[in-house]
């Protein structure tokens, strides 16, 4: 072998030698951010290498600001947006019983640059509206859940009802004098007062309304029996006295109404229904950008000025793995798409 030759196999030798070192290290460095997300560490333990995110985040909402979502969305997404040291952009895209804002979510680039905040309507919507242009489930991606409130089921202050079960007892003596209200067809009302009636074996006929408010109107107005509904809606008229609250369809009370019995303390355990909240993204999104942003949402729900304003809304923040919020999606996805198809339910 040639003497000149030798020094060059050495570099190269070498050179190779230097390469496998590093390969090693990023695929360790990967595991244990992969693994400090998963065990719930610090942002800064997780995928601390990557650069994402390099520009302003957006959120979509797919309903009008103001309401429920758009205020746990804005709540969530400022603490983030400081743990993530980039600017979160809350958009408001409504319509169409939330498809809009889904299916802008679906089109859009999976470059971790565009989320949802996901609701009911994401285990929902594929039943109702068996048309769509796209596949919740199957173009939409799970980022982390945020927390959930449970429904409430109430009637107006002059209701012979005291108990929940006053209401079933009634309402399989005489199953053509009750009635409810939801804000329209599909809605978590709407689905959760189905779920409650095949638990107790009752009947009432249903009176869709085009939103919530002008059903808690005729609610008020004894024009209707009862509804189920997000007990933050009407917490007023509960502690006015104008409505009275039977029950709290959840395996506790909530804190919003400590002393109203849960729907398992009344034997009533496949009854439970809520509203709950969780962020999605388009398939295909980067692997480090979905644990990126679950550690930042759960780093965000152990906050306890974030915890103690989700009490306030009757909520209970539920943080966990981007898996934890798929397997509650699927599981949820086959609840209501049975309630669906029993009911006969069909979108407004």
């Amino acid at each position: 072998m040639p003497h000149s030759t030798r020094p060059m196999q050495l570099e190269r030798a070498g050179l190779q030698s230097r390469k496998r070192r590093l390969a090693l290290i990023v695929k360790c460095m990967a595991l244990a951010a992969v693994a400090a997300v998963a065990a719930g560490l610090p942002l800064s333990s997780a995928l601390a290498q990557s650069d994402y995110p390099s520009k302003p985040i957006h959120v979509i909402v797919p309903y009008t600001p103001g309401g429920g979502v758009d205020i746990v969305t804005r709540l969530v997404t400022q603490k983030m947006s400081v743990l993530l040291k980039q600017t979160i952009i809350v958009e408001n895209k409504p319509g169409a019983a939330t498809n809009i804002g889904m299916e802008s979510t679906v089109r859009a680039e999976p470059d971790g640059y565009t989320l949802l905040t996901a609701s009911n309507t994401l285990a929902s919507n594929a039943a109702l509206f068996p048309n769509l242009s796209f596949d919740p489930a199957r173009d939409l991606i799970p980022v982390g859940s945020i927390g959930y409130a449970p429904l409430v089921v109430v009637v107006p202050q002059n209701s012979t009802f005291k108990t929940l079960p006053d209401l079933i007892a009634y309402g399989k003596a005489n199953p053509d004098k009750l009635s409810y209200g939801s804000a329209g067809n599909g809605s978590s009302g709407h689905l959760a007062s189905e779920l409650l009636k095949a638990e107790g074996g009752f009947d009432a006929l249903h009176i869709p309304y085009k939103g919530g408010a002008p059903a808690i109107t005729d609610l008020l107005g004894d024009r209707i029996s009862f509804m189920s509904i997000n007990p933050l809606e009407v917490i007023s008229h509960i502690q006015s006295g104008k409505l009275r609250a039977l029950a709290v369809l959840d395996k506790d009370p909530t804190p919003l109404l400590p002393n109203v019995p849960s729907a398992r303390s009344l034997q009533l355990p496949g009854s439970y229904a809520s509203v709950w909240w969780g962020l999605v993204g388009p398939k295909n999104m980067p692997a480090d950008a979905v644990n990126k942003l679950n550690a930042a949402l759960r780093q965000t729900l152990a906050d306890p000025a974030v915890v103690k304003r989700m009490g306030e809304l009757g909520a209970v923040v539920t943080p966990g793995t981007p898996a934890d919020f798929g397997n509650f999606v699927k599981a949820e996805t086959v609840k209501w798409t049975k309630v669906i198809k029993t009911a006969k339910i069909k979108a407004d």
